[in-house]
Formats: structure tokens, sequence, C-alpha cells
């Protein structure tokens, strides 16, 4: 078993390995491979072998660079991802306890708390009074 373990690492030497982008992508591919049990279509029989492949020749690449250039691209789209959801919950999360409203003069959001019937509102911008029900 040692000897396997031996030739398995000598030929793993100076290749790229898995990182984050390939363990999206093989998850990915357990997801079509779950999907593909009920749904028996030809294209993701094809979609799971093309992304199986890309995902072996990536790890067994030996140019870093552009495995690292991948990498960092997913990264950079994870995170645009992650951030447009955080901003959509703590939205959300706002709208249940506040109202928003706009100045009508300068447009400046101004958040009020719900609940307080009909209150004056003063901009912090342009300093405009104006009356709305919280």
């Amino acid at each position: 078993m040692n000897s396997f373990r031996n030739k398995l690492q000598r030929f793993m030497a100076g290749r790229y390995g898995m990182d984050h982008l390939g363990r999206f992508l093989l998850w990915i591919v357990i997801g079509i491979i779950a999907l593909n049990i009920f749904v028996r279509s030809d294209i993701l029989w094809f979609a799971e072998i093309a992304l199986l492949a890309y995902c072996y020749a990536r790890m067994l690449s030996k140019d870093h660079i552009k495995r690292q250039r991948e990498n960092d691209l997913y990264f950079k789209w994870r995170f645009r991802v992650t951030e447009a959801l955080r901003r959509w919950k703590f939205k959300s999360d706002q709208t249940i306890h506040y109202h928003i409203y706009q100045c009508p003069n300068c447009g400046q959001k101004i958040r009020i708390p719900r609940g307080r019937g009909k209150v004056s509102i003063h901009c912090p911008k342009c300093h405009t009074d104006f009356i709305k029900r919280s």
C-alpha cells in the first residue's frame, strides 16, 4: 500500500491539485448527477462528463499561474454574488422594522421606525421637513 501511495505522491508532485473552484465544480457535478437520476437527459450526462473532465484537467495541470487566475476569478464572482445576497437580506430585514422614505427635496434616504403614526421627518442633508405616516 505504501508503494502505491509513494507512486501517487511522485505523480502529483508539481501538479496543481484541488482548490476552491475545483470543489465548487465537483458539487455542481454531484447536483447534476442527482438531477439526472430523475430527469434522464443526454445533455445532463454530457454536462456531467465535461465538468468532471475539466475538474480532472485542472487538478492534474502543471500550469499553476493559469489555474490560480481561474480560482481568483471564481473568488471575485463568488464575492459579488454573496454581497448581493447580503445586501438583499439586510434590506428585507430593515423593511420589517422600518419605513425608508426619500426626501422630496434632495432624495436622501431616511429610516423611520414603523408604527409611530404621522411623524414629521427632518432631512439631515438639506434640512427639509415633511410629514409621512410610519
